[in-house]
């Protein structure tokens, strides 16, 4: 039993934030529609920090950077990922990620995915408080197409395109309209450079970097065409670095910045009205390089808004592995802190990641989130004899 506003708001991950948006106008928060597009869907890199640019290609790799896919080391395989969410708070929300690759040739990779999240049911009140219209279950999907090659030995890119579906409301009115399911369709485009030669005090080591814009595409409305909404276009930039410390024992270190490609609220951006109503939103790609301009405090704001994730992955004889994480969000922008840590297991061609969450802050509505993937790999020669 809950209402609708308490749904809304719980999917924008930045409780703290929401909370004081209206006693503090310094608390500027980007908030763009379809949030879930920016959760971590999978366990390994949930267990590091949300960290995935740069680190090694996986069946996953189609959210956090298709251009690494074509470096996969297996021919085809995919990938089952589940998240309960909001645990602390709701019982009956969760995040459900399938994903899956193969390996063209030696330079190609195509690759797809399905991502939903089920928000639990909602249901309907007028102000007496009596139930106005039937129970409704939100439900959101993402379904993503993507295709990786190699420019040269080092260096690859990768396009996903993807279909956005958010109904969150059903046919339920809001006032004199009546809402409707937001849809969108979007893309991304991701680079990856990788130096598997790197060499640190004679260790084997591998050296990799990241540039990823994600998200890139349409305003989304769940009313009428002048109550548009951006979605959560990213840019990401990340690096990762692995030695392999002898033919038993490797570890990774990893670290990915992202930045929100929308408008900042109150921002130079946006045209309003003598009592403060937006009376006019910029282009897409006017709000997307705008973004970096267009806070109320000017450069020192920008920085605000970027985001840090910081992971390591230890690896035992490519059996078990072991990861730990951190990221940090502004206070101003949202205020999300948290360590992560996890564990992964692989046997012949399966594989077992787990990953938790622990906030800083006590009573967060994150606290307790576990997610749990798991994935099968396959190579063309095995699978033949």
């Amino acid at each position: 039993m809950r209402s609708l506003i308490v749904v809304v708001l719980s999917v924008f991950l930045t409780v703290p934030a929401l909370a004081q948006l209206g006693q503090d106008t310094t608390m500027r928060a980007l908030t763009p529609a379809v949030p879930f597009l920016m959760i971590a869907p999978d366990a390994r890199s949930g267990a590091m920090g949300d960290v995935g640019g740069a680190i090694s290609p996986d069946a996953n790799s189609n959210h956090w950077n298709i251009g690494k896919l074509a470096f996969i080391e297996n021919d085809f395989g995919f990938s089952f990922s589940y998240t309960p969410w909001l645990g602390k708070v709701f019982d009956d929300m969760h995040i459900a990620y399938l994903s899956g690759y193969y390996k063209i040739d030696d330079v190609q990779a195509v690759s797809g995915s399905l991502r939903y999240f089920n928000m639990g049911e909602i249901i309907f009140r007028d102000r007496q408080g009596n139930e106005s219209q039937p129970a409704f279950k939100p439900q959101e999907l993402a379904f993503d197409i993507g295709y990786s090659r190699k420019l040269s030995e080092n260096l690859g890119l990768g396009v996903t395109g993807r279909f956005i579906n958010s109904d969150l409301t059903g046919e339920a009115s809001a006032g004199t309209m009546d809402s409707r399911p937001g849809r969108s369709v979007a893309a991304d485009i991701g680079l990856y450079y990788n130096n598997p030669d790197f060499r640190v005090n004679a260790t084997d080591s591998e050296l990799a970097f990241a540039v990823v814009v994600s998200n890139i595409g349409n305003k989304i409305t769940y009313l009428s065409e002048d109550q548009e909404s951006f979605i959560p276009t990213n840019l990401r930039l990340g690096t990762a670095y692995k030695a392999n410390l002898d033919p038993y024992n490797s570890f990774t270190l990893a670290l990915d910045f992202n930045k929100l490609m929308i408008p900042t609220p109150n921002g130079s951006l946006y045209e309003y009205d003598n009592n403060g109503n937006i009376t006019n939103q910029p282009s897409l790609l006017r709000g997307m390089f705008g973004s970096f301009t267009d806070a109320p405090q000017g450069f020192s704001e920008e920085l605000k808004e970027f985001t840090i994730g910081a992971g390591a992955e230890y690896w035992y004889n490519d059996l078990f592995a072991a990861r730990a994480g951190y990221f940090y969000e502004h206070a101003e922008k949202g205020g999300r802190k948290f360590f992560t840590i996890g564990a992964g297991l692989r046997y012949q061609l399966f594989l077992v990641d787990f990953a938790y969450l622990i906030p800083q802050q006590q009573q967060h509505p994150l606290a307790e989130t576990l997610r749990v993937t798991l994935g099968i790999n396959f190579n063309k020669a095995l699978t033949a004899e």
